[in-house]
């Protein structure tokens, strides 16, 4: 009797690992025919790979690299680790590396396009998937060192623009806010630019597919005060993941390890004011600065 193939536990690493294959072999305008036949493999079990049903081996990934061209040191060593770690679902790491969005493992908007539902906790600022362009360009302006020239500025600024198209998309991510009341009163650039962005909360307050939840200062200790984190409900067979960063770099949870931020975000949804009420107060405090 044939030995029967154990299944392989699909995970998020191997899952990007197929993606980034699959956009090196598209930019080099082959297709999986070709390569099957180039390297003498078989096209199913390519296409399985570059699915995540399958997890990529070492040699494999090396042989692709080489067929692609792809011989920068340091992103042949990122997605040779990919590989070894592709059944992993542990956390990871990343420190920041002058750019917005460290791919070294995940990307974040890539996360945010992958998730059935994204819920967030926000301590000291509006999420960026909510906020105004002027707001967006304040905030991302303030992370920035002064040498930051204005097109890398700009850049930023257009990416986090794009990343709210998710949430008008056809599929309709399912975008959940729990915000701290000193987050709609912290006065970012300009009276009339905190204006602009807690109108454009209100109208978020009414989209059937965002909910926004403030939590009030009057509630003191709570499940939120080690900081501002992200959840991703991602789709079967996948783990949710949370995210975390601090001035150091990023970290992402899989698995268990996520648990405990979801428990969090349930204990804080569980103390924050209603929907309605929350709708009422950021009008109301939209109406101080009118």
């Amino acid at each position: 009797m044939a030995a029967r193939r154990e299944a392989f536990v699909r995970t998020l690493r191997a899952q990007w690992l197929g993606q980034q294959m699959r956009e090196l072999r598209e930019r080099r305008g082959l297709t999986l025919k070709y390569v099957a036949r180039f390297l003498e493999r078989d096209f199913s079990s390519l296409a399985r790979y570059e699915r995540a049903e399958w997890p990529f081996r070492r040699d494999l990934v090396v042989e692709l690299l080489d067929l692609y061209g792809v011989y920068d040191e340091r992103e042949r060593d990122r997605l040779v680790q990919l590989a070894q770690d592709a059944w992993r679902v542990d956390r990871w790491e990343n420190e920041f590396d002058q750019t917005v969005y460290d791919t070294s493992f995940i990307d974040f908007p890539w996360l945010e396009s992958k998730a059935e539902q994204i819920c967030t906790y926000a301590a000291l600022l509006i999420p960026g998937l909510l906020q105004t362009r002027d707001y967006a360009e304040a905030v991302i302006r303030n992370a920035e060192p002064s040498s930051t020239s204005e097109v890398q500025i700009r850049k930023w600024v257009q990416l986090r623009m794009d990343r709210q198209r998710l949430l008008d998309g056809p599929s309709l991510t399912r975008l959940a806010v729990i915000i701290e009341e000193a987050a709609l009163r912290r006065p970012v650039m300009s009276r009339s630019v905190m204006a602009g962005q807690l109108a454009h909360l209100v109208d978020a307050t009414r989209r059937p597919a965002v909910e926004i939840r403030v939590l009030p200062p009057s509630l003191g200790l709570h499940a939120g005060l080690d900081g501002t984190f992200w959840l991703f409900k991602m789709p079967y067979p996948y783990p949710d993941v949370a995210h975390t960063e601090t001035l150091g770099g990023r970290l992402f949870m899989e698995s268990d390890k996520a648990q405990r931020y979801v428990r969090a975000y349930n204990r804080l949804r569980e103390a924050a004011l209603s929907v309605s009420e929350s709708a009422r107060l950021i009008a109301a405090v939209a109406e101080e600065l009118s």
